[in-house]
């Protein structure tokens, strides 16, 4: 059974998972960046992150429509408010999976979003998966569980909860941004930051951060955050939700890499070889998807 065509031309396709791996090196910068922050406290995190998320995107907008803010608002739709929600939710998510369970878990629980992107995908949009995306995902799946091996545990129910929470958003979003694939949803994003931003505020002790800071923030929100999901809102027009779930992992490959490399913190070689039968997934997905396109009906 074949997986169906990505909308728009080959050459779209392609384009589409450049910016989908693009986004994943963007979101992989995440671990690194906090790592070298001062403040400890999350909802500062979150907080300052989405401000410059949001001139970040806003600024994007500005510049696509010339100043004409408005008309791509209202063209987002009820697909929109959804991936605003989600996108917003599923990031407040991810720092509380963390605070109550092991980032292991986490990131292990995260990785089972292909598969669950792929049902929906199938059940809601009719996007039939390939073999090759199945035997890649399923690859992948194998290869995080060896990355994260070392520091699965058990229980911590609350914190796992959280991840899954991570999973429904993100899978909910992307079926949502393929369901407007003829739509500009970057909008939708800046939303999903308007979100985060008001949630985060609310629960602020104090907005005071050290001048260290704030550049690492301003790094987080417009490159880390906003620069992924804006190369993942756009890609997701021309890519199956199924593949941009799974070619996203590559956050999951680099964020160890940056780490050891930016602050020495040596991952085992369980992660490294986990982190190249990702790798090798998503680059045999990649290859196989283009080629795929290329071949004649």
């Amino acid at each position: 059974m074949s997986e169906a065509a990505p909308a728009g031309t080959p050459s779209r396709y392609r384009v589409g998972v450049i910016m989908v791996l693009m986004a994943g090196v963007c979101l992989s910068l995440s671990g690194i960046i906090v790592r070298n922050l001062e403040t400890t406290d999350g909802w500062q995190i979150i907080f300052y992150r989405s401000v410059f998320f949001l001139v970040t995107v806003f600024t994007w907008i500005a510049v696509r429509y010339r100043g004409r803010i408005l008309p791509p608002f209202a063209a987002i739709g009820r697909n929109g408010l959804i991936i605003a929600v989600c996108l917003g939710m599923g990031s407040i998510c991810y720092l509380f999976g963390v605070l109550f369970t092991t980032v292991a878990n986490v990131v292990f629980i995260i990785s089972a979003a292909p598969f669950f992107t792929a049902l929906a995908g199938w059940m809601l949009l009719g996007e039939r998966i390939s073999l090759t995306t199945w035997t890649a995902m399923s690859a992948a799946l194998l290869g995080v569980g060896l990355m994260v091996l070392d520091g699965l545990a058990t229980g911590r129910l609350l914190g796992n909860l959280f991840a899954f929470g991570v999973v429904v958003s993100y899978v909910s979003m992307l079926i949502a941004l393929r369901r407007s694939v003829h739509l500009d949803m970057v909008p939708a994003i800046f939303l999903a930051g308007v979100v985060s931003a008001a949630i985060s505020a609310l629960f602020l002790e104090s907005f005071a951060i050290s001048g260290e800071d704030l550049p690492l923030l301003a790094l987080l929100g417009s490159v880390q955050f906003a620069g992924g999901f804006i190369l993942i809102t756009l890609g997701s027009r021309y890519v199956p939700a199924a593949q941009v779930a799974l070619l996203s992992l590559t956050e999951t490959v680099l964020a160890p890499i940056w780490v050891w490399v930016g602050v020495h913190e040596v991952p085992s070689y369980l992660t490294l070889g986990g982190g190249l039968v990702v790798l090798v997934a998503v680059l045999y997905q990649s290859v196989e998807g283009v080629r795929a396109e290329r071949a004649p009906a």
